[in-house]
C-alpha cells in the first residue's frame, strides 16, 4: 500500500473510535502515521500502542479543528512529509438538539470541522497527489446525508457536503491516479455514538466494528466514489433514493 500511497497517511479524527481504527489498518500495511485529534492524551495513547504493535512511525498534533487557523497549521506541521493517504474522520455530533436550542457559534465550529477544514485539506493534500498520479483520500460521511432530519440540521448538512464533495473530487482525479472514496456510515460503536445515546438513555441496538469499517474502506478505496458500509449494495444509491425528497425527510424523522 506504500507503493499505492505513499509513505505517511494522516488521520484526522485519529484519537479513537473510527479513526484509530484507521490508523490501525494503515499501520499494518507499512503507512506512517500523523494522528490528529484535540485530545493530546488520547493520541499519544494511540500514537504508542500503533508504534509498539507495527514499528512504523507515528507523529501526534493536538488540533482542534474547527479554528480557523487548524489547517494552516496541519500543513505546516507536515510540510517536511509525503503524505500519500489522507482520512477526514472528524464531526461527530454528540448531543441531539433542536437547531434554535443550539447557540450560532456551535453551529459554526461544526461548519469549520467538518466542511471548512476538510476542504482545506484535500486542497492542500491532493493537490500533491495529482500531480504524482497516485494518492488516496477518505472522507467520513453519515447516513446524516440523505435526508434533512430533526436536530441534526447542521450535522446532516455537513455530512451531506462531505459526500458530494467525495463524489465530486473522484470524478475529477480517478483518471489522474487519485482514489477518493466518501466513506457512509450508520450506526457504529465509537465513543462518540455511545455518549449521544448514553445521555438519552436510549439502547443503542446493532453496531458496525469500526476496526471493520477501516478494513473495508482500505480495500475498497478503489472502488469510489462512495461506499456505503454494511449496505447490501454498497456502491449504490441512497436507500431513500426511490422516495420523494418529501417522504425522505419524513423517513428520517418518523416521530
Amino acid at each position: 500500500m506504500t507503493a499505492e500511497y505513499g509513505p505517511w497517511g494522516i488521520v484526522a479524527g485519529g484519537s479513537d473510535g473510527v479513526g484509530a481504527a484507521f490508523a490501525r489498518a494503515m499501520a499494518a500495511r507499512g503507512i506512517n502515521l500523523v494522528l490528529v485529534a484535540r485530545r493530546e492524551p488520547v493520541l499519544k495513547e494511540t500514537a504508542d500502542a500503533i508504534r509498539a504493535r507495527h514499528g512504523v512511525r507515528v507523529r501526534t498534533l493536538a488540533l482542534d479543528l474547527s479554528e480557523p487557523d487548524a489547517p494552516a497549521a496541519l500543513a505546516e506541521a507536515t510540510a517536511d512529509l509525503e503524505i500519500g493517504l489522507f482520512v477526514h474522520n472528524v464531526g461527530g455530533d454528540d448531543s441531539t438538539t433542536a437547531f434554535l436550542d443550539r447557540d450560532l457559534e456551535s453551529h459554526l465550529r461544526m461548519v469549520r470541522r467538518n466542511c471548512v477544514s476538510a476542504l482545506d485539506a484535500v486542497h492542500r493534500f491532493g493537490a500533491p497527489m495529482a500531480a504524482r498520479g497516485h494518492g488516496g483520500v477518505v472522507l467520513v460521511t453519515s447516513g446524516a446525508a440523505w435526508a434533512g432530519g430533526a436536530t441534526r440540521a447542521t450535522y446532516g448538512a455537513t455530512k451531506a457536503f462531505g459526500l458530494v464533495l467525495a463524489e465530486s473530487l473522484w470524478a475529477e482525479w480517478h483518471g489522474r491516479g487519485v482514489d477518493v472514496l466518501a466513506l457512509v456510515l450508520g450506526r457504529t460503536d465509537t465513543p462518540s455514538f455511545h455518549r449521544v445515546f448514553g445521555a438519552e438513555g436510549l439502547a443503542p441496538g446493532d453496531l458496525a466494528d469500526p476496526d471493520e469499517v477501516a478494513e473495508a474502506a482500505l480495500t475498497h478505496l478503489g472502488d469510489g466514489p462512495t461506499w456505503i458500509y454494511g449496505s447490501a449494495d454498497p456502491t449504490g444509491g441512497s436507500p431513500l433514493g426511490a422516495l420523494s425528497r418529501r417522504d425522505a425527510v419524513l423517513a428520517m424523522n418518523p416521530r
